[in-house]
């Protein structure tokens, strides 16, 4: 089935700091969403009718993205839409820039720059056979539901799930998904949630304890201590 990325890199990082966009720090001398689009590329040939759209804030272009291209559009069919204002809204833009035959769209994020290859293939044959799915890790840590600095219950974890990206469904089912968000106001934080929504099928597909989403500096750190491992080579 015929794929576009949606590799969204326009948020700001405020929870991080810094005057760097968070998807343009540096990883190893390599931004996150180089290292991410790199990684994604080995899962999905961008060579072989599947493209990448990298949703970027425009304001980053020139400064920040402007390096990187070069070594982006190498990876094969690479292109930009512009960010919007919404999660949501920056999705619409990216598969506006995609080809309309498209029968899959991933959704990722820049910030998770060490992407599970076998993994995201895995998720790709979920889509597929259900109609959306995403990479999650089950929670293994006990939960506390708390309010005003102290616990009020303790929450069972049985089934629950930490969500990652990729995220994957069928465009047909997250056109739909959208329209039906629009007209009922509801803004999801990650995007299958849009196909819960309709009452959609989503399957789980386990992802990697490596793909973790780089919010705070220390995340930084580990991203770089992983990446130095060798530990990738088995995801």
């Amino acid at each position: 089935m015929k794929v576009a990325i949606l590799l969204l890199a326009a948020g700001r990082g405020t929870r991080f700091g810094g005057s760097v966009p968070k998807a343009y720090l540096p990883l190893a001398g390599v931004p996150l969403v180089q290292h991410a689009a790199e990684r994604l590329a080995r899962a999905v040939d961008l060579r072989a009718g599947h493209h990448l759209v990298l949703v970027a804030h425009p304001d980053d272009w020139a400064t920040w993205l402007s390096p990187a291209w070069p070594a982006l559009q190498a990876l094969g069919d690479v292109r930009l839409a512009h960010g919007g204002d919404t999660r949501q809204q920056s999705m619409a833009n990216g598969l506006a820039a995609a080809d309309p035959d498209v029968e899959l769209v991933l959704v990722h994020d820049a910030a998770r720059a060490l992407v599970p290859i076998a993994a995201t293939r895995k998720c790709l044959a979920a889509a597929a056979a259900h109609g959306a799915a995403l990479l999650a890790l089950p929670a293994n840590d006990t939960l506390k539901r708390v309010a005003n600095g102290l616990v009020t219950t303790t929450v069972d974890r049985t089934g629950i799930w930490q969500a990652q990206t990729p995220q994957i469904v069928r465009k047909d089912l997250l056109l739909r998904a959208f329209a039906h968000a629009a007209a009922t106001g509801f803004a999801g934080t990650d995007d299958v949630s849009l196909v819960e929504q309709l009452g959609a099928e989503v399957a789980v597909v386990e992802g990697s304890p490596y793909n973790l989403k780089v919010t705070h500096p220390p995340d930084l750190a580990l991203a770089a201590a992983i990446l130095g491992s060798g530990l990738l080579d088995q995801a």
